[in-house]
């Protein structure tokens, strides 16, 4: 099957780019050897090359020369991190941040050379301006199969006792800057499916079709790799569903061959009833025959009478010899039975012990990601305690709505707020803006302080909680116009 091209841009992260890419040895150290997905034995083959008109190859000292450099041309500080601003029509949009250095990952053949993808590169700046400081081409890269490539793959290799499916690909690493004017290069859908089709003439590989064709958003390194697996695991299900089916099969042809060997054992003792009764016949007719007609029919009749046993001798070995072979096919399939029952059991439990290892690490990962989050929120509750003890001792009109806040909530009869409260709370929001997100912000702010401040127990927290809301949402103003108390 040809390879299809793809390409995929990215922001660059300067600080774990490096390592990746130069395969150093901490980070091939700090690599899960559980789920390595690199084969130090290939990284041989990998290549390189830095573009030697940018002297010093670090990420680092690159990214913060542009800065210098958007400075110096436009006179503003180059802006790095996602921020927020109104649009004309008065909606709050997102704006991302600059990305100076961007990363593309290419597919790549088995046989693509470092030149292919320079001259992938070189095209790159003369069309769009956008330079090429590093390239690797990786070819150690992949992921473990479960057994047995599928038939057709001529990709998989060994690897000792596994087998190995390769991912070659190559990272470039552009500058996006245009270093004249100090501004980023803007490269629309047209131009991305241009360098797609770029790549694909270059390299000599299949034209791949576009996301917004396939619908299919683009996977990053590791849920490549769990996909894979995922796909690996139907696969084995599969399997063990076809196996469970021949062995099913393999029991029926055991039970019919062993109904047919009871059958001709019961043949056999008839034929040897029948056989015993003949001799005993044969034995009377030559006493009979001694006696009354002389040797002459003693001996014609005795003739006869030993061919017909002869015979019946004869078919009883033939039935003997068909029940020793049916009793050899039946030991047959019972060890092509086992052998299939050890298979199957051995591939469960591998199964199992790849489903239990997953699970394992992401419960770990989430534990991780929890403890993160609560760290976080305790340093951001302790942000917030410092700032509201500050505007307590800084900000009368702050203090008194907090205060208004403790009064309140620890009033059991009192349902709302009274008005001269409202009035306490919208002077405090107004301190933080004029707009509704800023007082929703100054509502949380002014909730947790009071929380704080009073040390609040659940009962006093939802009430404070609901009726803050309520003033921020603008409830008690429609409370007014329509002349009656709001009832909960």
């Amino acid at each position: 099957m040809a390879i299809k091209s793809s390409i995929h841009i990215k922001p660059c992260k300067v600080t774990s780019s490096g390592p990746h890419n130069r395969r150093t040895a901490e980070y091939m150290r700090n690599i899960d050897k559980s789920k390595i997905y690199i084969v130090p034995e290939l990284t041989a083959n990998n290549e390189q090359w830095i573009n030697p008109g940018f002297g010093n190859p670090d990420l680092q000292a690159h990214y913060d020369y542009i800065k210098r450099m958007v400075k110096e041309k436009t006179g503003r500080t180059m802006q790095e991190k996602e921020r927020e601003r109104k649009g004309k029509n008065g909606k709050i949009v997102k704006v991302a941040g600059c990305s100076p250095i961007r990363e593309g990952v290419l597919l790549i053949r088995p046989d693509t050379t470092l030149a292919d993808v320079k001259k992938f590169g070189e095209e790159c700046q003369r069309r769009w301006g956008i330079t090429p400081l590093q390239i690797f081409l990786h070819k150690d890269e992949g992921h473990w199969l479960n057994g047995q490539p599928e038939a057709g793959d001529r990709e998989s290799f060994q690897v000792g006792e596994k087998w190995f499916k390769p991912n070659y690909h190559a990272h470039v690493v552009f500058d996006w800057m245009n270093h004249d004017t100090g501004k980023s290069r803007k490269l629309n859908e047209e131009d991305m499916t241009e360098m797609q089709s770029l790549a694909s003439d270059i390299l000599l590989m299949e034209r791949g079709q576009s996301k917004s064709v396939t619908g299919k958003e683009h996977l990053e390194r590791n849920d490549f790799i769990i996909e894979k697996q995922k796909e690996e695991m139907k696969r084995l299900d599969a399997t063990r569903q076809y196996r469970e089916h021949l062995l099913e099969m393999a029991n029926q042809k055991v039970q019919e061959a062993e109904n047919i060997t009871l059958s001709l054992i019961k043949e056999v003792h008839q034929k040897e009833q029948q056989s015993e009764n003949l001799d005993r016949a044969i034995s009377e007719k030559r006493s009979k025959l001694n006696r009354e007609k002389g040797s002459e029919l003693l001996d014609a009749a005795v003739g006869w009478a030993t061919g017909k046993s002869k015979a019946m001798k004869n078919k009883i070995e033939d039935l003997r010899r068909e029940i020793v072979t049916h009793e050899e096919t039946i030991e047959r399939l019972q060890c092509k039975i086992q052998t299939m029952q050890n298979d199957h059991h051995r591939e469960r439990m591998e199964l199992e012990a790849k489903h239990l290892s997953e699970l394992n690490r992401r419960e770990a990962a989430h534990t991780e990601e929890t403890t993160r989050l609560k760290n976080r929120i305790l340093w951001q509750n302790h942000i917030i305690g410092c700032l509201g003890f500050l505007l307590l001792k800084t900000s009368d009109i702050f203090r008194k709505a907090v205060h208004t806040v403790i009064r309140f909530a620890r009033d059991y009869y009192k349902p709302r707020f009274d008005t001269e409260q409202v009035s306490d709370i919208k002077s405090a929001l107004n301190l933080f803006g004029n707009d509704k997100q800023s007082h929703r912000a100054a509502g949380d702010f002014l909730y947790i302080t009071a929380t704080q401040k009073g040390k609040l127990d659940n009962r006093e927290q939802i009430k404070a909680r609901r009726e803050v809301d309520n003033v921020v949402e603008g409830q008690y103003d429609q409370q007014q116009k329509r002349g009656f108390s709001m009832r909960r």
